[in-house]
């Protein structure tokens, strides 16, 4: 999966996080006694561990951390700018976003109800604590759940990608495998029973156990020739039929999709059709993809194929599908090509003409 959304929304947390502590920061710092340093490393271990949290630390590290807070921050300050009032937030916007089930949400109200608490110990307006705390933290909810919520949309999107596509390579599987066993299934009994049958007449009547054999290995050169035809026609496949499926399964994965080509036909249309589906795949598991450009096009004694995207992940290393196609284009005189500039992915296919 892309990392740019999630990169994105770590981005909007941060930025959320030292929003809330600019306010804190400012008071602690024009605190006039001594007590501003101890308001200081109360502030510095909290956005420490918001880091360590945000990077996969257990969460108690941030709830202790911002309890933490309340001996070493509450106490500094001008009472005007209400310093934990703004940390009493943080933790109320930021409970929801790191916690799941009905915790987050009581986590939240405690937060906010601690905030009124701390507000009235250290000798100010308790319920202006509470009313920043919940303003601060509805701030951050609104912020950040919103992208977080539409993250988690496009996972369950790529998701749904990936499951239609290895859906569609097993139905194929599956009906080339009914096509096969409807072929062989009916002939392969009738030689089996033959063959039996010549065997036990070999002694009595070895005429008509060489006419049994006979029929036996007519039928399994006829199941042979059947099976070739059917590989045959699974591989031989219409390219101009394969670039509008293509097309149309990529627009209703949300790509947009344009295809130009040039008419080809025989092996060499049953090449790029193969070619045409293992970029297709790609495109559809690999990628965070909004649009798609295939081109057909002869070059003097070559043919090419193009199919161009943006936001394909290459792999660290050559992927089964590409390194299949490779070998089997080798085969008769191809070559594939792939390249990566910045988000645009090419994949290039090169058949002799």
């Amino acid at each position: 999966m892309n990392d740019l959304p999630h990169t994105a929304l770590r981005g909007t947390l941060h930025v959320l996080w030292l929003s809330s502590l600019a306010v804190p920061l400012i008071s602690v710092l024009r605190e006039p006694s001594a007590l501003r340093w101890l308001g200081v490393l109360g502030l510095l271990v909290l956005a420490v561990a918001y880091g360590v949290t945000l990077r996969g630390g257990p969460l108690w590290v941030l709830g202790a951390a911002t309890l933490a807070t309340i001996p070493l921050v509450a106490p500094v300050g001008p009472q005007e700018l209400s310093t934990w009032a703004w940390i009493g937030g943080a933790a109320a916007g930021f409970a929801p976003l790191l916690l799941t089930g009905p915790w987050r949400w009581l986590a939240a109200i405690g937060a906010v109800v601690v905030s009124g608490l701390v507000g009235f110990f250290v000798g100010r307006d308790h319920t202006a604590y509470q009313m920043i705390a919940a303003a601060v933290g509805l701030t951050i909810v609104a912020m950040a759940g919103l992208p977080m919520w539409f993250a988690g949309l496009l996972g369950q999107a790529r998701a749904g990608r990936e499951a239609q596509a290895e859906l569609a390579v097993s139905e194929e599987r599956l009906r080339f495998a009914r096509d096969v066993h409807d072929l062989l299934g009916h002939r392969l009994t009738v030689i089996a029973l033959k063959s039996e049958l010549a065997g036990r007449l070999a002694a009595t009547d070895p005429e008509r156990s060489a006419a049994e054999a006979f029929e036996a290995q007519r039928l399994a050169s006829s199941a042979l020739e059947d099976v070739r035809d059917a590989v045959h026609g699974y591989r031989a496949v219409n390219l101009p039929e394969q670039l509008e499926a293509v097309r149309s399964v990529l627009q209703e994965a949300g790509i947009r999709c344009t295809v130009s080509e040039v008419p080809v036909e025989g092996e060499r249309a049953t090449q790029l059709a193969l070619a045409l589906r293992e970029a297709c795949t790609n495109v559809l598991r690999h990628s965070h993809a909004t649009w798609c450009m295939i081109d057909v096009a002869v070059a003097g004694e070559e043919v090419r194929m193009t199919v161009t995207n943006d936001g394909t992940e290459k792999p660290s290393g050559e992927g089964n599908g590409v390194r299949g196609l490779r070998e089997r284009l080798a085969a008769v005189g191809g070559q594939v090509s792939v390249e990566k500039s910045g988000d645009v992915f090419t994949l290039q296919v090169v058949v002799p003409a």
